[in-house]
C-alpha cells in the first residue's frame, strides 16, 4: 500500500529558536525540521515548505493567512503544521473555520529542539502519526493529546494543551 505524502507547513515556534551565544537570546536561523526528521527516522513521503520563521507571538493575521493560504493551495490531503504554542489555537481557528477537506494538524513543542528536555521529537512524531489516521479536519498534537480545532486552549498555567471546557 503507498503512502500519501504529507507536506510539513513550518512556521518556526519552539521547534526552530535557536540559543544566540552573542545576544543571550532565542532566536531564528534556520529550521531544525530536516534535522528532526530524519532522527525521528520519518520514511512516508514528505514535502518541506518553510511558510515563516516567527515566534507565534509576532504571527498576527497577516501571519495567519500565510497558513491557511498554503493548506490551502497544498496538493497534499495530509498536512502538518509546525507552530508556536503562544497562538496555536488562533491560527487553528482560522484554518479549521475555512472547512478545507484535508487533513491538517498542528504542533509545536514547550522547549526548544536544541535544549535537553524537548518535547519537539515527540510531539513531531505524534503529529505525523495523528495526521495519517485523523478524518478531515484541523487539529492540534500537543502532550500526547489530540484535539479538534473547536475545543482546545493553552493552560498557560500548567504549559499543557487541555479541551477548551478545562
Amino acid at each position: 500500500m503507498e503512502t500519501d505524502a504529507i507536506r510539513l507547513i513550518i512556521t518556526g515556534g519552539t521547534f526552530d529558536k535557536h540559543y544566540d551565544e552573542i545576544r543571550g537570546e532565542l532566536t531564528f536561523r534556520d529550521t531544525h525540521l530536516p534535522e528532526l526528521v530524519k532522527q525521528a527516522r520519518i520514511t512516508v513521503p514528505l514535502e518541506l515548505e518553510i511558510n515563516q520563521l516567527v515566534d507565534s507571538l509576532q504571527m498576527g493575521d497577516k501571519g495567519r493567512l500565510l497558513v491557511l493560504e498554503a493548506c490551502r493551495s497544498a496538493p497534499e490531503r495530509h498536512i502538518v503544521v509546525t507552530h508556536g504554542t503562544d497562538t496555536m489555537v488562533e491560527t487553528a481557528r482560522l484554518v479549521g473555520e475555512a472547512r478545507l477537506d484535508k487533513t491538517i494538524v498542528l504542533t509545536g513543542a514547550m522547549v526548544p529542539y536544541k535544549i535537553i528536555g524537548s518535547d519537539a521529537l515527540f510531539n513531531l512524531g505524534t503529529a505525523f502519526t495523528a495526521c495519517q489516521l485523523l478524518p478531515p479536519g484541523v487539529w492540534i498534537a500537543m502532550n500526547g493529546r489530540l484535539f479538534p480545532w473547536d475545543d482546545v486552549r493553552k493552560d498557560r498555567s500548567r504549559g499543557v494543551f487541555v479541551k477548551a471546557a478545562n
